[in-house]
């Protein structure tokens, strides 16, 4: 009875888990088809590639290295409020740009620097959770696990919030794609300031965690973000 009241409760959840795994194949496939198709959207066509393809990968890593905490959340799909508005502004600002100056939307040059940031961006995020492996979480932990440790290797060598980086320029990469010049300054305006709350929120959790350990490392390397220097701490 047991086995059958856990099966019964999983197959919602794998449900949901493939459609919205359909859903995103489907936009890959459609942006795929835009890209290499004979129209004035071709960027348009990777900024859904490169969309849904995040999404995806943000469950799909997030399955194989830590199982524990994977969750219909971990698409990532319903981040916030903010997020799904940025998203549809995003699309908006295109569109109307696109009707009325068409000749914007044709930088060519401008969307591949905006692909190039964006495949930088998604390459770096995740090295970033691969590298801290269970250790990674889509949301900032108050407690300390048992199996948790200091993560100082990789390309955590090189900043201290990597996967935050990586997201960023990221986002701001999707919007450089697209030749939205509005959305990329809001985009990397609402994208700082949110990182750079997350990272003190995310850097006290980790002081109380690791102590000295933590606050040398801190010293040592930077957030990664501009003019973030994350928690203070008292010399």
């Amino acid at each position: 009875m047991m086995i059958q009241v856990s099966i019964g409760t999983a197959r919602p959840l794998w449900g949901k888990v493939a459609v919205r795994a359909c859903f995103l194949g489907f936009t890959f496939g459609c942006g795929l088809l835009i890209s290499f198709g004979q129209t004035t959207w071709t960027h348009f066509g990777w900024y859904m590639s490169s969309l849904s393809f995040f999404h995806y990968s943000e469950y799909l890593v997030t399955a194989i290295i830590n199982p524990r905490s994977l969750s219909l959340d971990s698409f990532l799909l319903n981040h916030s409020v903010e997020y799904t508005v940025a998203a549809v502004s995003s699309w908006v600002e295109f569109t109307v740009e696109k009707l009325l100056i068409p000749d914007l939307k044709q930088l060519r040059w401008l969307s591949f620097v905006g692909l190039l940031m964006v495949l930088f961006g998604e390459g770096l995020r995740k090295s970033a959770m691969l590298t801290a492996g269970s250790n990674f979480n889509h949301i900032v932990q108050n407690e300390k696990a048992q199996s948790h440790v200091l993560v100082t290797s990789g390309v955590y060598s090189c900043c201290r919030h990597p996967s935050y980086v990586g997201w960023f320029c990221w986002s701001v990469g999707t919007q450089v794609m697209l030749c939205n010049p509005v959305c990329v300054l809001a985009y990397a305006l609402a994208s700082w300031r949110f990182f750079r709350d997350r990272i003190e929120e995310e850097e006290i959790s980790l002081i109380h965690f690791f102590g000295d350990e933590y606050v040398e490392y801190k010293r040592k390397v930077r957030s990664g973000l501009p003019f973030i220097q994350g928690i203070r701490v008292g010399s």
